[in-house]
């Protein structure tokens, strides 16, 4: 007799509520060793039965230290192939993208096909909620992908397939990748899941306008080039992918637009990491962990954020402890110093210990304008690879910010600039704010006038500085020579007096030694010249 459906139903039905009371009973009464036993033996048939392999990309690897780079490459895989497939998506907005970017919601799924095989992708996110106490309790999301596929195509999803969305993820985040800016936070907050914070990199800075000398600007994006493209290099000859850069010279000579030319040439993120910030070494490989590949890492002015310098500062004697500790003020310093206990130490194995090959193609560019005040050991070959000097302004520079700012390959005047720049030191910042129009409609003849006036007054101005500072030298050395011969002569000086004192003692000496008498064989000399002559009396 055929079944109807409702009997069905009710088999069904019966038979699910038999199968979760028997689960429930297991997970409650059976012994842990006996449930894995169990476990074991109902997946091998689940396996029998279910002829399909399931994979999981995890967001997060290594302890939820880093981010998946196939989590973020299926990320962007899945993007360009849900939109026509998903029922429910997510819309996020990329700048510079003629259109929105829609990506799968979260536990949504779609079918992919490959070479003719069908494939499922899965996105879950599970909340996993934080029970331990704590001042502000926080939900903590795990998500994750997963791939399922028949098990007859498991040799072409595990060999041909993944590296193709490996591929195919990479290229959809170099088409819709947006550059960011991020800065290292000295808060923690429970709210964050990083110590970075970010905003949108909109710098517009470039080599073509960069004033520089051309030979070393080429020179530059030939080292460049032949980084980005090294990975099998650097694998060769066993070293981390990563390079670093030491930018020095004068405030003013284009330090920070170097590093917005660089990231813009190589399609970089930046990292600028603020020292002082830093607790101590451990959260500094901590922040090296979040840092992602293709970016820079800059540490501006490295002079002024730490003490770096790797000497040891003498001990201080009680009294001056017991000093500062009275003093209100001093103390207050003393622990805001405290706040960072960044070390050399911790800073070299930052940029090239162990901990610095956790990811790759990385630039690390110091800048500083005191290059002689950084220790050796921080700056050698190895660590600081290129040395860079962005020195004062040259006329080759010159003439790329005139065609910056004023669209002019040649002027009347560049004859006399050029003169002018090899006898004074300009900054390229201050060239550039001086050929600068001041106001709609100026005359390029005017901005010219400015340069060559200011090249001339910074002339002046250096002839007078340099005519002070000789006066003064020589003034120095005049006092020097004075003082000097003031001590030659107060030497001589005390020379003779020492001389006459001597004299003087010596000769009070013997005429003591006269007048008291000094015994000669127990018999006073005064004695025995009266008994010599007694006896020379008798004789006679």
């Amino acid at each position: 007799m055929a079944m109807t459906m409702g009997e069905l139903w009710t088999q069904v039905g019966s038979l699910m509520a038999t199968v979760l009371f028997v689960l429930t009973i297991i997970q409650k009464y059976f012994p842990v060793p006996l449930r894995g036993h169990i476990d074991r033996y109902a997946h091998k048939l689940t396996g029998f039965l279910y002829p399909y392999i399931t994979i999981t990309f995890p967001e997060y690897t290594g302890e939820r230290l880093r981010r998946s780079e196939a989590f973020t490459a299926i990320q962007n895989y899945l993007a360009s192939r849900s939109t026509i497939r998903a029922t429910r998506m997510r819309a996020e907005a990329v700048k510079n993208s003629k259109s929105l970017i829609l990506s799968m919601d979260d536990n949504e799924e779609v079918i992919d096909e490959y070479e003719g095989v069908k494939i499922w992708w899965t996105s879950t996110k599970v909340m996993l909620t934080n029970k331990s106490f704590s001042r502000y309790p926080s939900n903590d999301e795990k998500r994750s992908y997963q791939l399922t596929f028949h098990r007859q195509h498991r040799e072409i999803i595990l060999e041909t397939f993944i590296h193709h969305i490996m591929e195919e993820g990479k290229s959809v985040e170099k088409k819709n990748r947006q550059r960011k800016l991020y800065m290292n936070s000295s808060k923690n907050e429970w709210w964050h899941k990083s110590n970075w914070r970010h905003v949108p990199f909109e710098h517009p800075a470039k080599f073509r306008t960069l004033a520089m000398d051309p030979e070393t600007k080429q020179g530059i994006i030939n080292d460049l080039i032949k980084f980005k493209n090294g990975k099998e290099y650097y694998e060769k000859v066993g070293k981390a992918w990563k390079r670093g850069y030491l930018l020095y010279g004068p405030p003013g000579t284009g330090k920070s637009t170097m590093i917005a030319a660089i990231a813009n040439f190589m399609e970089y993120d930046v990292y600028d990491l603020e020292l002082t910030s830093v607790k101590d070494n451990s959260e500094l490989k901590k922040l090296l962990i979040e840092i992602s590949n293709k970016s820079i890492i800059v540490i501006e002015d490295i002079d002024c954020s730490l003490d770096l310098t790797g000497q040891r500062k003498k001990k201080k004697t009680e009294d001056e402890e017991d000093k500062e500790m009275k003093d209100p003020v001093k103390q207050a310093v003393k622990e805001e110093e405290k706040q960072s206990k960044v070390t050399l130490s911790g800073l070299l194995n930052f940029i090239d210990g162990i901990w610095s090959a956790c990811g790759g193609e990385r630039l690390i560019i110091f800048t500083t304008n005191h290059k002689e005040k950084l220790d050796e050991a921080l700056i050698r070959r190895g660590r600081m690879d290129k040395h860079i000097e962005m020195s004062y302004c040259s006329f080759a520079a010159f003439k790329v910010l005139s065609m910056n700012y004023l669209d002019v390959e040649w002027h009347e005047s560049y004859h006399r600039i050029d003169q002018l720049l090899k006898e004074t030191e300009m900054t390229p910042a201050d060239v550039a704010e001086n050929l600068m129009p001041k106001y709609e409609g100026e005359e390029t003849d005017e901005c010219f006038k400015r340069m060559v006036n200011a090249l001339e007054r910074a002339k002046e101005e250096a002839k007078k500085k340099a005519e002070e500072e000789a006066e003064a030298a020589k003034k120095a050395e005049k006092e020097k020579r004075e003082k000097e011969a003031e001590a030659a002569k107060m030497a001589e000086k005390e020379k003779e007096e020492k001389e006459a004192a001597a004299k003087k003692d010596e000769e009070s000496s013997i005429y003591t030694a006269e007048n008291n008498g000094i015994k000669c064989n127990g018999v006073a000399t005064k004695e025995a010249k009266e008994n010599g002559h007694m006896e020379n009396n008798q004789n006679s």
